[in-house]
């Protein structure tokens, strides 16, 4: 049977996560907050206080509420919005004003028309007054707003893919949180049978009813029972203490309690050959998309470079006073262009020919990626239903009557403690097993729509109303049914 996912995986990946938020450049007060955070982990310990049901959906909410990466992502389309604008932008014309022949009687006695010709009379200094606009030629401007555009739907796939990585996160440490509480229920359970067989054998011990290493068997099993229970709780608060990690803390975070709800298995092509499945990802994955995008900005980039080797032309045009000419009131108009004789861009041109060909190669990997997860998220969904089908099938019934049946028989004295204790232990191993299997299936089914690229509809509800505005509160019932807005 597959096994079900650690504790110790969880905190592993939250590791990860908070060392990527330390990295971010975009997140500038992102260290402060994770290192309180932490800190928070370490000082704060078991909950006493009422517990606060939370179900998977409120728990994938508070994250698009609180998540730094999420909001760092968002951050990114807004950039490339702006390196849209940037890019589509026409070059700003040039003013110039110009004076020359300056001097204390500049140009005494000017022959030029309009000026007077009296040696004492200064016609005063030049005055030039001219214009200049850029004029991008070769398609340059179009390309780099085409670039800029696919830059700009990169980065909204790139937000898409992560909301798909990150939603699996969250539901993976609230599935974790809720294998815990089955398993602590079951060695609850477990204890408290153990207690009544055990008030019944003091009886049965003082009528003689029950030889006394019988009943010293039973009281070991008990106690045995008691340190599993005692390691359930532990495991408990290491849930709820990853789950809270990944939430960034949320108020009341150790109270977090998962709901027992399972998603509805809906139809995502689990029948469908393997080769339509590895095409349905293919078509739908946001991460390949992104890199086809990427590479397509990187094919408008090397035409850019090529004809960056076309000159752009300045016009030029202008007004003139200059008494030291002939005519004293002139205009004039001309172009100017760079001449490329010594150099014609190959660098430029190499280097985005070199980012093409890596972007490609991104994409092809991606593919194989792609094509991996597929088949592995498929594989684990198929075996992981088939044990729960088995499950149900009546192996859980037949564990529970037997215990049931060996409990009656041994209280009536028809069997012996060690079928008692090999009935209970064969309960509880049964149940866990079923309990693992169950939360296996319900991440092989997420797993398997993370590979295929498919956006689950509470993911899509919940990032479109939350990832946009991290302020909005989330609103969690508490058992006392006052509305707490969670910050």
């Amino acid at each position: 049977m597959p096994a079900a996912r650690t504790t110790f995986g969880m905190y592993q990946m939250t590791g990860n996560l908070i060392m990527g938020l330390l990295r971010s450049k975009a997140m500038g007060r992102a260290k402060t907050m994770t290192a309180g955070l932490l800190a928070g982990l370490l000082a704060f310990g078991p909950a006493h206080a009422q517990d606060v049901s939370l179900s998977v959906d409120e728990a994938l909410a508070l994250f698009y509420q609180r998540n730094l990466d999420l909001i760092a992502a968002q951050y990114n389309i807004d950039q490339s919005l702006a390196e849209e604008i940037i890019a589509g932008a026409i070059p700003n014309p040039v003013i110039s004003i110009q004076i020359s022949e300056i001097s204390s009687n500049p140009n005494m006695g000017a022959n030029a028309r309009g000026c007077s010709h009296d040696p004492n009379v200064s016609c005063g200094p030049a005055e030039i007054i001219s214009f200049s606009q850029l004029i991008e030629v070769a398609g340059k401007r179009g390309l780099r707003i085409q670039s800029s555009g696919l830059a700009t739907q990169a980065a909204e796939s790139d937000l898409r893919d992560a909301v798909r990585i990150f939603s699996n996160m969250v539901r993976d440490a609230y599935y974790d949180l809720l294998l815990a509480q089955k398993n602590f229920w079951l060695a609850q359970e477990i204890v408290n049978h153990y207690q009544t067989i055990s008030e019944a054998n003091d009886l049965r011990l003082k009528s003689g009813d029950i030889a006394e290493s019988d009943f010293l068997r039973v009281k070991m099993e008990a106690l045995r029972a008691q340190s599993d229970l005692d390691i359930a709780q532990t495991a408990v608060e290491q849930a709820q203490a990853a789950l809270a990690v990944i939430l960034r803390w949320p108020d009341k975070s150790l109270q977090f309690t998962a709901k027992e709800s399972w998603p509805e298995i809906k139809d995502i092509g689990q029948k469908l050959p393997k080769d339509a499945l590895i095409d349905k990802a293919l078509q739908q994955r946001p991460d390949l998309q992104a890199d086809k995008q990427r590479a397509e900005q990187a094919d408008k980039e090397l035409e850019l470079a090529r004809r960056l080797k076309y000159p752009d032309v300045t016009v030029n045009a202008g007004y003139a006073r200059d008494p030291s000419n002939n005519v004293l009131n002139s205009a004039f108009v001309g172009i100017s262009v760079p001449v490329p004789l010594f150099y014609q861009y190959q660098g430029e041109a190499g280097k985005a020919a070199v980012n093409l060909n890596q972007s490609h190669l991104a994409v092809e990997q991606t593919e194989l990626g792609i094509r991996s997860d597929v088949v592995s998220a498929e594989a684990a969904w198929k075996s992981a239903d088939k044990i729960v089908q088995r499950f149900n099938g009546g192996l859980l019934d037949d564990a529970r009557s037997v215990r049931d049946s060996s409990e009656l028989a041994f209280k009536k004295g028809a069997t012996g403690v060690l079928d008692l204790i090999e009935a209970q232990r064969s309960y509880k191993s049964v149940m866990r097993d079923y309990y693992a299997a169950m939360i296996n299936r319900t991440n092989a089914y997420y797993d398997l729509a993370k590979a295929l690229g498919i956006e689950l509809t509470n993911d899509k509800n919940i990032a479109a109303s939350h990832s946009g505005d991290s302020r909005k509160p989330l609103s969690i019932s508490y058992p006392d049914g006052t509305p707490h807005e969670q910050r």
